[in-house]
């Protein structure tokens, strides 16, 4: 295959990603030390030593000393993430004894920061592999190869191509790997000092050190199989709130704030509207709880404000039952899935930046209908007037990755009502698909370890499409499909009259 072929172009980088997850999958092993733990080595071991294999062997490819295409990279990024997944089902399959699939997705769900599980006895699951659930999300909320650009020395391209294949629009400031590693400090800084904070609120460092490891990763795993519901503790969703949003707000500011420029990141309009969105979700749906699920005012600004935080900033964090929810507050908090976080965060969803660019152009190309065509009609973007060409295949481009969502959520729902009859309402399947599509975790139920084998990866190819962005998968599949096009013409050669076609 031509395009697939293209991947040994930068199959030396995927080596040192794998490499890199080879070496940080070691860090559970403390965790199982200090608990003694010691049935878990070799199912512990299987993840790391399967990493570290594979990325020898990939980084000792021959390869060319050349920069792929950037469709190659995001290509190269699809495998990455399933790979990853499958690799990281390792540890649930040997430590748990959990089925190949429920494995699978318990990994896709933690590498890609959903926070759906298959574990249905968590309070009697060992310490050493909840770790590694949260730890998994923790590190693929900062982006895994991300973290892996901190180790290189040098620079290079096709590295920060597949970070920002990844989804994230925005590039670390500077492009540089030193600054990588800053951000990964950073990142580190905020996960102890959050732990702190939770403490406070009288929970243990334990539970407080995975909450806060998922919650700033917008993950949604818990240590308990009550999820949040098991504190019954105000103050500790209170605490909670500003690490989820921290998750959802881009990196790059936790780096302006690093050299001390903390009015940029207030003053910027993506910032302001991820804010403005968690406050206006969160009285729209305690709002609507108190007035169409009858549930005390108290009780409905409690669960209505975390659930819509938890909502927009893609963390699958729960502490209020959505199945005895009515139909209008999951409506809106399946919106606010779907918006999701910022560009260049933790977070899912099809972001805050794309539909505020979406709402400027709809605007902009309305204002253009009721002038002359002589008018020209700016279009700014950040106080910058961009040209109108840039502007059309910006707008485009943008519009068209939502509509593929939409299109993705459409499809799932059909695909998924067709093959599993069940006693759940409609809405409520596609608010679990939103879930999943956006990286977001939050559930009523309706996918669980006692669902057909067919919806589960029905979720586990929607919770990779999501991580992904869908388009690097788009990319991949029609490199596969063109290739087989082509073997399929080599072998009925056409008419001589139509070879210039």
């Amino acid at each position: 295959m031509k395009r697939i072929g293209n991947l040994a172009m930068i199959v030396y980088d995927m080596g040192l990603i794998f490499e890199f997850l080879g070496v940080a999958s070691l860090l559970p092993f403390l965790v199982l030390a200090v608990f003694g733990e010691w049935g878990l080595l070799l199912p512990m071991a299987s993840a790391p030593v399967t990493f570290l294999v594979v990325g020898y062997v990939l980084t000792h490819i021959p390869h060319e000393d050349s920069e792929p295409s950037f469709s190659v990279t995001m290509a190269a990024v699809a495998l990455s993430w399933l790979a990853i997944a499958l690799v990281g089902a390792l540890p649930f399959m040997l430590g748990l004894h959990m089925s190949y699939t429920d494995s699978v997705f318990e990994a896709m769900s933690g590498w890609t920061g959903t926070g759906f599980t298959m574990i249905e006895s968590l309070d009697t699951t060992p310490h050493t592999l909840l770790f590694w659930r949260s730890f998994t999300q923790w590190i693929g909320g900062i982006g895994i190869i991300a973290f892996a650009l901190s180790l290189q020395r040098k620079t290079r391209v096709s590295l920060f191509r597949m970070y920002k294949a990844e989804g994230r629009e925005d590039e670390l400031i500077p492009a540089t790997a030193s600054s990588s590693r800053r951000m990964w400090m950073i990142y580190l800084v905020l996960t102890f000092f959050f732990t702190g904070l939770v403490m406070l609120a009288g929970i243990p460092l334990w539970d407080a050190l995975n909450l806060v490891m998922v919650a700033i990763a917008t993950g949604g795993f818990t240590v308990h199989a009550g999820g949040l519901a098991y504190y019954n503790n105000p103050l500790l969703e209170i605490f909670l709130i500003p690490v989820m949003i921290t998750g959802a707000i881009p990196f790059k500011f936790f780096f302006l704030m690093y050299h001390g420029k903390i009015r940029d990141m207030l003053h910027d309009s993506t910032v302001r509207a991820l804010l403005f969105l968690a406050f206006a979700g969160s009285l729209l749906v305690s709002f609507a709880l108190y007035t169409f699920s009858n549930i005390p005012i108290t009780t409905a600004l409690r669960q209505g404000t975390f659930t819509a935080v938890s909502g927009l900033c893609t963390c699958g964090l729960q502490n209020s039952t959505p199945h005895l929810w009515a139909t209008i507050p999951l409506a809106i908090v399946m919106m606010l899935m779907f918006i999701g976080g910022a560009m260049g965060s933790a977070a899912g969803g099809v972001k805050v930046n794309r539909i505020m660019l979406a709402f400027d152009g709809i605007r902009w190309w309305f204002r253009r209908f009721f002038v002359s065509s002589r008018v020209l009609v700016p279009f700014k973007v950040r106080g910058k007037t961009i040209s109108r060409e840039v502007s059309d295949l910006a707008i485009s481009k943008n519009l068209l990755v939502i509509v593929i969502y939409v299109l993705t959520i459409f499809i799932a729902t059909v695909i998924t009502l067709h093959l599993y009859m069940t006693t759940f309402r409609m809405e409520e399947v596609i608010f679990e698909i939103v879930s999943a599509l956006s990286n977001v975790g939050l559930s009523v139920g309706f996918i669980s370890a006692a669902s057909p084998i067919t919806i589960k990866w029905i979720f586990i190819a929607l919770m990779w499409l999501g991580r992904l962005e869908i388009v690097p998968l788009i990319i991949l599949t029609m490199g596969v499909v063109r290739e087989l096009e082509d073997d399929s013409r080599s072998q009925n050669p056409p008419d001589r009259d139509y070879v210039s076609l």
